[in-house]
């Protein structure tokens, strides 16, 4: 396994955010695209091989096939198709898990034993479909999960309070949509909890449900207006592979395999704060819920098995 070899597959919009993110950032030795379209490909190797000048290290961009993933320490997934107006999220479901179950059994082939980070949408099913056609140990498969939307709670709670996102300490948990939820009482800017400081401060509590309805509906705003939404999932994804490349061990919240019971579910990825190092998910951030939340949780958990029993373990069983 070659350190700081990155695999990139799908170079659209998201992928290309991400890379570009990575050039930008630095510590990554050598980036692989690999995409169905190979003329586009190669026409991103070059034009993010341009910027090398001007980026912080060296780094070994190039447009390749699968076979590249033998030796790579991390491989992206941010391939599939968008969802489209009128699509259920289901019929996108099913589309999509075709297309990365295709693409892990070609990462497989070449013989690939790194990290395995999924981007592709819906994340938390998708990263089970990974998970379970490519056989590896669940550790070293996870998804983006809920690492964008606590993003942007942080962002808009930085904007609420005037405090530095940096100094915040929150998370998104769920599924990666509308059923995901903010556990408050978990939440902290520097080492205050925020319900504390929303009662010495005379804040109205219906703010948080507020500020969460805002996480929520950012991805529809930014789609209505631009279409897509790439830079910020490009800069969580870029995150996650420097966390796993230097081994960290920082707490992000990603889509996580749940075997044991763990926020009383099985056999399941979902949103939850883990633990990143070199070998993918070293173990959870273990949080207590309350009875609302623990509902939340497993009401999130329930639209993805269902969705996985209509067709989706069908499908990857073909």
């Amino acid at each position: 396994m070659k350190n700081g070899k990155v695999v990139l597959v799908g170079t659209g919009f998201v992928g290309m955010s991400m890379a570009y993110s990575m050039l930008n950032r630095g510590g990554v030795e050598e980036l692989i695209l690999i995409d169905i379209d190979e003329e586009k490909t190669k026409g991103e190797e070059m034009d993010l091989s341009h910027g090398l000048p001007f980026a912080p290290q060296k780094m070994v961009i190039k447009s390749a096939g699968y076979e590249e993933c033998r030796d790579a320490q991390i491989v992206v997934i941010t391939a599939g198709v968008a969802q489209k107006p009128g699509q259920t999220r289901l019929e996108l479901a099913e589309t999509n898990t075709k297309i990365v179950k295709s693409i892990t059994q070609n990462i497989m082939k070449s013989g690939f034993n790194g990290v395995i980070i999924v981007a592709s949408n819906p994340v938390d099913l998708m990263t089970y479909v990974v998970s379970k056609v490519s056989g590896l140990p669940k550790n070293q498969v996870f998804g983006s999960g809920t690492v964008l939307d606590t993003a942007r709670l942080r962002y808009i709670m930085s904007d609420y309070f005037k405090i530095s996102s940096k100094n915040i300490h929150a998370y998104i948990m769920g599924e990666h949509g509308d059923s995901s939820f903010v556990p408050w009482q978990h939440a902290y800017i520097g080492c205050k909890k925020v319900i504390d400081i929303m009662k010495d401060e005379n804040l109205p509590m219906n703010d948080l449900e507020k500020i969460h309805k805002d996480v929520i509906n950012a991805a529809y705003e930014i789609i209505e207006k631009k279409k897509a939404t790439y830079y910020g999932i490009g800069m969580s994804l870029s995150r996650l592979v420097k966390a796993v490349l230097n081994n960290e061990n920082s707490i992000l919240t990603i889509s996580t395999y749940l075997k044991d019971g763990e926020y009383g579910q099985n056999d399941i990825y979902i949103g939850v704060p883990a633990i990143i190092n070199s070998n993918g998910v070293r173990g959870l951030l273990k949080l207590e819920l309350s009875t609302e939340e623990q509902d939340k949780l497993n009401y999130s958990c329930k639209i993805i098995k269902e969705m996985r029993e209509k067709s989706i373990d069908k499908i990857i069983n073909e």
